[in-house]
């Protein structure tokens, strides 16, 4: 096994540098309402490489201008990333229409996506085609988050609302997983997690009262 590469082990703080990767189309209703027509949206997943950390954004079509304000919104909630990682999605290629359009815009990201990305002093780096080992860290964030998504939700189609309760209490989840005992105490069950870097504490631990 060769070394990891320096953004893995460099320390920084969380989000700092991260992967990203779509999941997706998932039917989403507007509202909650059994005659509305449900349209197609996706899940943006940002993996941090150095705390393991996820962060969730629903992304209502894959257009530029859509992807844009998935990252300022990721942007506005986390702090700006310096290096944001993205595989060349070829296995998307003579998929369904509307992955050949991600695929297109992450392979040759257009004036816009490219202008904004400068302005806000962000390095976007691309793995090599057909290297999905590359980018196994967002790849594990796209199974983990499917493995508990399938398990509440199956085919069902949910409303806005709902998909985005979902999708916050599954980025507790994984937030919330051990990454580390804090201690060599066999009896000691505390372990370190990726919320630690993010609240101080595990996200789905309940506060311990002052006694």
């Amino acid at each position: 096994m060769g070394n990891l590469p320096a953004d893995r082990i460099t320390p920084t703080f969380p989000l700092n540098v991260c992967g990203v990767d779509f999941i997706g189309p998932f039917l989403v209703k507007p509202v909650a309402q059994r005659r509305i027509t449900a349209r197609k949206m996706y899940v943006a997943v940002f993996v941090c490489f150095v705390t393991k950390g996820v962060h969730f954004e629903i992304v209502t079509d894959l257009t530029s201008e859509a992807f844009i304000a998935c990252l300022k919104r990721f942007f506005a909630r986390r702090g700006k990333s310096s290096n944001v990682y993205s595989d060349n999605a070829t296995n998307f290629v003579g998929a369904q229409s509307e992955l050949k359009r991600l695929s297109d815009m992450l392979k040759k990201p257009d004036e816009s996506v490219s202008a904004y990305l400068a302005s806000e002093e962000i390095r976007c780096k691309f793995s090599p085609l057909r290297s999905p080992n590359f980018g196994g860290l967002y790849e594990a964030g796209v199974k983990s988050f499917k493995y508990h998504f399938r398990r509440v939700m199956k085919n069902t189609k949910v409303s806005i609302e709902e998909i985005l309760t979902i999708i916050s209490q599954i980025e507790g989840i994984l937030d919330s997983r051990p990454l580390t005992p804090l201690s060599c105490d066999p009896t000691d069950l505390s372990v370190f997690t990726a919320g630690h870097f993010l609240i101080g504490r595990p996200i789905t631990s309940v506060v311990e009262p002052e006694i």
